[in-house]
């Protein structure tokens, strides 16, 4: 263990993250000054923003952070439990801010309302997960489901598990999205597949499938947009 940690206050003050977040505001930092006030202490051998450079070099990126778990934050030298476990609550804040929703009813009109009402939720997750998004008769969403996870197929997704959600929430119609962690959003003969047998099974029980709409990073494709259904 050091005999000494490098804290903040020791470095040189142009090299202060939180004078500088006083003086200029959060917006001025970098990805590494942010995270610097997080971490609170470097190393004997490193300061807290060097400390937070090593961790964003580590992890790709600052959007890969999210799905880093405590051990593997604490494989990085100079990041205890304690800094572990402040790094991901911080970061749980982030994203449950990002995907937070104004306490009112949220209309879809287009594709790309369904995509932001769900994209800070699916976005950086590495597994596919399937969503469903329940409206009534005004297009309004009353709630939305995960399905299943994983690659999607015929076999995961079943119309049955998802109309049964929809008729106990007396849906008038549904959307269905899934993400793609690939980074792109092209429909695989398996996503046309299986909205092919959910457009069938909804004209059957009388509840409309509206879309399906694949997420990516920044962006997204409208399976109805796209003709395939």
């Amino acid at each position: 263990m050091d005999s000494h940690t490098l804290m903040l206050r020791e470095l040189p003050n142009e090299e202060r993250p939180r004078e500088r977040l006083l003086q200029f505001g959060a917006h001025a930092l970098s990805n590494a000054e942010l995270l610097a006030i997080l971490l609170r202490t470097g190393t004997i051998a490193e300061s807290a923003v060097k400390l937070a450079t090593k961790l964003l070099a580590k992890a790709g990126g600052l959007r890969n952070l999210v799905g880093m778990t405590i051990e593997q934050f604490t494989d990085i030298r100079g990041i205890g439990e304690a800094k572990a476990i402040q790094l991901q609550a911080s970061i749980e804040i982030g994203r449950r801010l990002a995907s937070a929703r104004m306490n009112v009813a949220y209309v879809i009109k287009s594709p790309k309302d369904a995509a932001d009402y769900v994209k800070e939720d699916l976005r950086y997750l590495d597994k596919e997960h399937f969503v469903v998004l329940f409206l009534n008769t005004k297009n309004h969403v009353t709630g939305h489901e995960t399905l299943s996870v994983g690659s999607l197929n015929a076999s995961i997704v079943h119309p049955r598990e998802v109309f049964c959600s929809a008729i106990k929430r007396s849906s008038a119609s549904i959307i269905c999205v899934h993400n793609h962690p690939s980074g792109d959003p092209t429909p695989s003969p398996e996503d046309v597949e299986v909205t092919r047998r959910l457009s069938e099974a909804g004209r059957i029980v009388g509840i409309d499938v509206l879309d399906h709409i694949i997420i990516a990073d920044h962006t997204f494709i409208s399976l109805k947009e796209q003709g395939f259904m």
